[in-house]
């Protein structure tokens, strides 16, 4: 009896060891295993552990130096030497708000004509504006400057030029979110999320189960084309995007007030574009693994991922490290966020619309065309 025991125990074991076998061959045998089991968590750690940061580190910053005493000079060079700060120095304010608008800098010291009189009367001020679009950003930067000016009066004193009792006021003020509310930030970023998910994630989904299922190779021996397949299937997920848009918008500024201060029309021109090129990356990576799972993976990692920690929308681009920074140019999330906080809060600016759009229509035409030419070599 212990014998007829030992042979099936025996018997078992090499069923499992066969099955072992068996899976780990073909597991070695599917790339696109390899790739979802030791690929990507490796992407993730070194791309999130490396590339994201929420200190805030070289804030581009326009000071504005309209008094010529050294007193004014000192200061504006104290933010020249800090670490946290990027400077532009210039002498007229005009100049220093057209930065502001065109986001190339997130704030404005201004050195008022009269600072170093006021200052040797007791009352000396400097005026600090600060982008308010993201309210957590703007109190950073207020706290860096606070810093600063707070360093330049302590050497000051210390120096005997002024009295420790003269305290330097700093005069803040927010520009495009004057509430300092965070929605206004993060109501325009989660409409991106939105739009990459409908655009992208479903339809890599939807046409991976049709590629699944053999209903595309049934497509495939009738009349229609392959142009005419893809068009089908961009379509609906085109109109599935602008209703997602039209609610997110509604509830932007109905549920959550967040200004809508420039052109509607603008809006809705730059979110087809970006859900053109959502779908266009759904299409082409269903079409090349034609595997539901293996394309939600990979959607995920292209499209969603990126576009919540990649693309501006929850850490500032300019704080990461330099190559991670360039990856975010092939990223259209990157191009998107910048178009829905420049028309929600700052209004219609050409100058950062206009560059942002052109690449989202660049990417568009480049994924549409090549999910056709995949499309096509399965035809063939």
């Amino acid at each position: 009896m212990s014998d007829a025991r030992a042979v099936s125990t025996r018997a078992k074991m090499r069923r499992v060891r066969a099955l072992i076998v068996k899976e780990t061959r073909q597991l070695v045998r599917d790339p696109s295993s390899l790739t979802l089991g030791v690929a990507l968590p490796l992407v993730l750690i070194l791309l999130f552990g490396y590339g994201l940061s929420l200190d805030v580190k070289s804030v581009p910053v326009a000071v504005v130096v309209e008094d010529a005493s050294p007193q004014a000079a000192e200061l504006a060079g104290s933010f020249q030497l800090s670490p946290y700060f990027k400077p532009i120095r210039l002498h007229a304010m005009a100049d220093a708000q057209e930065l502001m608008l065109e986001r190339k800098v997130d704030g404005i010291v201004r050195l008022r004509s009269d600072f170093s009189r006021n200052l040797a009367l007791g009352s000396g001020a400097i005026q600090v504006l600060v982008h308010g679009s993201d309210a957590n950003r703007a109190r950073i930067i207020q706290n860096y400057v606070q810093g600063a000016v707070g360093a330049w009066s302590a050497r000051q004193a210390a120096e005997g030029e002024t009295a420790p009792s003269i305290p330097v006021v700093v005069q803040s003020r927010m520009w495009f979110n004057e509430a300092n509310e965070s929605r206004y930030f993060l109501v325009p970023g989660l409409i991106v999320i939105v739009m990459t998910l409908i655009g992208a994630l479903l339809t890599a989904m939807v046409m991976a189960r049709e590629w699944e299922r053999g209903t595309i190779e049934a497509l495939f021996v009738t009349p229609v084309r392959s142009a005419e397949i893809l068009l089908g299937k961009t379509i609906p997920y085109f109109g599935l995007g602008m209703v997602g848009l039209a609610l997110c918008v509604f509830a932007a500024r109905i549920l959550f007030h967040v200004p809508l201060r420039g052109s509607l029309i603008v809006l809705v021109v730059c979110s087809m574009l970006y859900v053109l090129v959502a779908v266009g990356i759904g299409l082409l990576i269903s079409s090349a693994v034609k595997n539901q799972l293996v394309a939600s993976q990979l959607s995920l990692l292209a499209t969603y991922m990126p576009a919540l920690m990649l693309s501006g929308f929850l850490f500032d681009l300019r704080s990461m490290p330099t190559a991670i920074r360039l990856l975010t140019y092939v990223l259209p999330a990157r191009y998107y966020v910048a178009l829905l906080q420049t028309v929600f809060l700052n209004g219609d600016v050409w100058s950062v619309i206009l560059p942002n759009a052109g690449v989202l229509a660049a990417m568009m035409v480049i994924l549409l065309s090549a999910s056709r030419a995949v499309t096509q070599k399965r035809l063939e």
